[in-house]
């Protein structure tokens, strides 16, 4: 019950921080619909197929590579650094405060935002008649233990390596950028070269991306996907076991200071 009503606080209290930054709402929401009109043009293009079922082709990376990797991970690092600079982190620190409170509360809020700008994707596409194709539930799922395993990443930047708000953009930019790209948002994966194939392969990115365009893109079906399911599965329990460390760790850095 505790743990249930630590999560509740800093999830509303993160969550009204994060709606009161208008400004990255509307820039959250552009970005994503912007990438999935370039990618979906220039397959189009390519493939001399329709721009509607491009946009199919398109939807799974521009929201796994690109909608959620900016606004959890990259939101999440700008969540830890703001809570840092505006001194709450030290209140929360001589509170009896859980560390996996802490980081449940973050992981809801930024979900809120993850899940709307997924609304905002599909609905789209639902408009243009390309409704999704698998099961529901099952890209769920993967949207679900995504957005774990952004926002995990994002607390461990957010708390070991990002100091000032400066910081953020060159951690996402260093460690984002290369990450996407081998991931396979900005262009597809079956044009990497067979070393980029394998390397890719260590990149949760590139399971987000694969197994969200074979369930919604294609019908495919949890046999079709179980690699990428149980690599997320793995990943995301991983950052939550690192994430409540670095959280542990950071307090005592910070009471020390």
């Amino acid at each position: 019950m505790k743990l249930y009503e630590q999560t509740i606080a800093i999830f509303q209290r993160i969550l009204q921080e994060l709606l009161k930054r208008k400004r990255n709402l509307i820039f959250w929401s552009v970005f994503p619909l912007t990438i999935l009109v370039l990618n979906s043009y220039i397959i189009a293009e390519k493939a001399k197929i329709d721009v509607s079922l491009a946009m199919k082709i398109s939807a799974p990376p521009s929201l796994m590579g690109a909608a959620l990797f900016f606004s959890c991970l990259g939101g999440t690092i700008a969540t830890i650094v703001g809570e840092r600079e505006q001194k709450t982190l030290i209140r929360l620190f001589i509170s009896p405060l859980m560390g996996i409170a802490y980081f449940l509360g973050i992981l809801l809020a930024h979900s809120a935002i993850a899940f709307c700008q997924a609304i905002l994707i599909y609905g789209l596409l639902f408009l243009l008649g390309k409704p999704i194709e698998g099961s529901f539930f099952l890209g769920l799922i993967i949207i679900i233990l995504s957005i774990i395993s952004y926002v995990g990443v994002g607390f461990i930047f957010g708390t070991q390596l990002a100091k000032r708000t400066e910081d953020v953009n060159s951690i996402v930019a260093t460690f984002g950028v290369p990450l996407l790209i081998l991931g396979g948002t900005f262009f597809p994966s079956s044009l990497f070269p067979e070393k980029m194939k394998q390397l890719a392969q260590f990149n949760p990115i590139f399971h987000m991306n694969e197994a969200l365009i074979q369930i919604w893109g294609k019908g495919a079906l949890f046999s079709d996907i179980k690699i990428h399911f149980w690599f997320l599965f793995v990943f995301s329990f991983i950052v939550i076991l690192l994430g409540w460390w670095c959280y542990e760790k950071m307090l005592k850095s910070e009471t020390v200071l």
